[in-house]
């Protein structure tokens, strides 16, 4: 399964967020499709079935993405005194 885009994730996460504070301050339902899409796409992208989950695995993206140790090193050059030559 291919990771998705931070940025992604985060969009999705500000949704979720926007959509269960407007419910909050008011029942809409426009809201509550809102939230319940949202909701849905963020477990069909995280590879996950439950909102508790995919906000955790959306947290793991974000945290992981963020660290500079968590990316690919470049494979490291042999050193100059490693090399053998044929006589």
């Amino acid at each position: 399964m291919l990771k998705p885009e931070p940025r992604s994730v985060r969009t999705l996460l500000a949704r979720y967020a926007c959509a269960r504070i407007a419910l909050v301050e008011k029942a809409d339902p426009a809201w509550q499709r809102e939230l319940e899409d949202v909701t849905y796409t963020l477990c069909v992208v995280t590879g996950t079935q439950s909102i508790t989950d995919a906000i955790a695995a959306a947290d793991e993206i974000l945290a992981t993405a963020e660290r500079p140790d968590a990316r690919p090193a470049a494979p490291a050059a042999p050193a100059a005194q490693d090399t053998v030559l044929a006589a």
